[in-house]
């Protein structure tokens, strides 16, 4: 039997010159959650993104057996 959860992460737009800070910063914050999990058992089963106005929306869905 399978334990489900998901994380997610809201990044807003700013007025920038660099047009990739959103991927900059949630490439950092996202690592650091897949780390943490991988220590607990999860592992990432499914990923998904959306945007609504300035802001991204991310979902990572993790897995683990129930034990």
């Amino acid at each position: 039997m399978k334990e489900y959860k998901v994380e997610s992460f809201i990044y807003y737009s700013k007025l920038k010159l660099d047009t990739k800070h959103i991927l900059k910063d949630s490439t950092k914050d996202i690592q650091v959650k897949l780390d943490e999990m991988a220590k607990e058992g999860w592992k990432l089963s499914s990923t998904d993104a959306t945007n609504f106005g300035a802001a991204v929306y991310m979902y990572l869905y993790f897995e683990r057996d129930v034990k």
